[in-house]
């Protein structure tokens, strides 16, 4: 198939522009945003997205886990499409540009074809995946993973958040349940743009990530049971303290992952502390361990020996302690076919660029269980994210979406 010529570049004004009117959605309190899904910023967002994509002549298609499809028709009608997109749902304190920079990157690759006048054989779907984030109705990627039928939609759609509210009712609610089979669709194949998440690419300098790799996840949730008491009456020998007995395992979770350095890592980021007043001792905690490997054997150890020496300090405590796996997903090799698409773009457009092995979980690592897939990433400042004060360049934005457009031009062939 024919390689885009080398001269064709996207519109990085219009990028940007496009980031920064989604980033007044939803804003956070210092800089970031605020758009979990399912809330009504996430619905504005959506309709933003929606009414971008029907201005650039798209169809526009939902399911009913809500994830959008935008479609730019190729010439063969028969020819499955290639799909390209991310998440615009974000962190409670969350950036501008994770997930949010691959969606509107595929809007862009769809407008610049337009302003070329390029016809494709496939035709090109700008894609929004529900709920990637997780943060409000765990696991993390929960659309794409119905997608891929590594959850059912019922179990998706009684995930409930911290109110109590169910997945199923707030999608209802904000009016994005579509009526599409979930999963009903067939790709040519997948590509997602992404901020790397992490400090690599910008330590080394380089332009782009070309992923050849996904890092395996698993999230335990565990729960302490001890007695609330008075802080300042009750023995220190009589006590059951629950948060101590969270410290002590978390003190465990960290040893654990540095057993296997230097690719293993493990913490806890979501916490709750019952009931969290100052002069009572935790009766109960709930706290989610999330460990990471790009190598299955070494989560599954990590796992096992969580709930051994967990066990452990419970009963040497008096204390109860249960687990539950709430999310998780084995370690993904991404198609070697759509990888090479994207190595061959950076090189034809002289952006610099390394392999990397994607320390977060992304839609791709479901998409890849059923469509040829592959990630292109780009840096972003101090490798932070998942903060308000995630940051990224201009011309890091449009490095990456150009090499995206390339891949994605080239696998969906260009009309002469």
């Amino acid at each position: 198939m024919a390689a885009p010529a080398q001269n064709l570049r996207i519109n990085g004004n219009r990028l940007w522009d496009s980031l920064m009117e989604m980033a007044q959605i939803g804003p956070g309190v210092a800089g970031g945003n605020n758009r979990q899904t399912l809330t009504d910023e996430d619905g504005e967002g959506r309709a933003l997205f929606r009414k971008w994509c029907e201005a650039a002549g798209c169809s526009m298609g939902l399911d009913q886990m809500g994830n959008m499809f935008a479609m730019r028709a190729g010439t063969d009608p028969q020819a499955l499409p290639v799909y390209v997109g991310s998440h615009l749902d974000t962190q409670p304190t969350g950036g501008k540009y994770d997930g949010v920079l691959g969606v509107l990157a595929g809007l862009e690759v769809i407008r610049t074809l337009n302003d070329l006048g390029i016809r494709t054989k496939h035709p090109i779907v700008a894609t929004n995946w529900t709920n990637e984030e997780g943060t409000r109705f765990a696991p993390a990627m929960l659309s794409s993973g119905v997608f891929a039928g590594m959850h059912t939609q019922d179990w998706a759609y009684a995930r409930t958040d911290a109110e109590g509210k169910s997945f199923g009712d707030e999608l209802s609610r904000i009016g994005w349940r579509g009526e599409e089979e979930v999963g009903a669709r067939k790709m040519h194949a997948f590509f997602e743009l992404h901020i790397e998440q992490g400090p690599i690419l910008e330590a080394e300098g380089k332009d782009i990530g070309v992923v050849t790799h996904g890092q395996g996840l698993s999230w335990t949730q565990v729960t302490i049971t001890g007695k609330d008491a008075h802080t300042g009456s009750t023995p220190m020998p009589m006590r059951r303290n629950a948060g101590l007995g969270m410290a002590r395992v978390l003190e465990k979770v960290d040893e654990i992952a540095l057993s296997h350095a230097p690719h293993a890592v493990g913490a806890a980021g979501h916490i709750d502390v019952y009931p969290n007043s100052r002069n009572v001792i935790p009766g109960k905690v709930v706290f989610t361990v999330d460990f990471r490997s790009p190598e299955l054997s070494v989560i599954e150890d990590m796992e096992a020996r969580l709930r051994v020496e967990g066990q452990r300090i419970a009963d040497a405590m008096g204390l109860e302690i249960a687990f539950e796996k709430v999310g998780g997903f084995d370690p993904v090799a991404f198609d070697e076919g759509c990888v090479l698409a994207i190595r061959n773009a950076a090189e034809r457009l002289g952006y610099s660029h390394m392999n990397i092995i994607s320390g977060a979980g992304h839609d791709a690592c479901w998409i890849n269980r059923v469509a040829p897939t592959a990630m292109v990433m780009c840096p972003c400042v101090d490798g932070l994210s998942h903060n308000e004060a995630e940051e990224i360049s201009k011309d890091w934005a449009a490095a990456g979406t150009d090499v995206l457009f390339h891949a994605v031009v080239e696998t969906a062939e260009i009309v002469e």
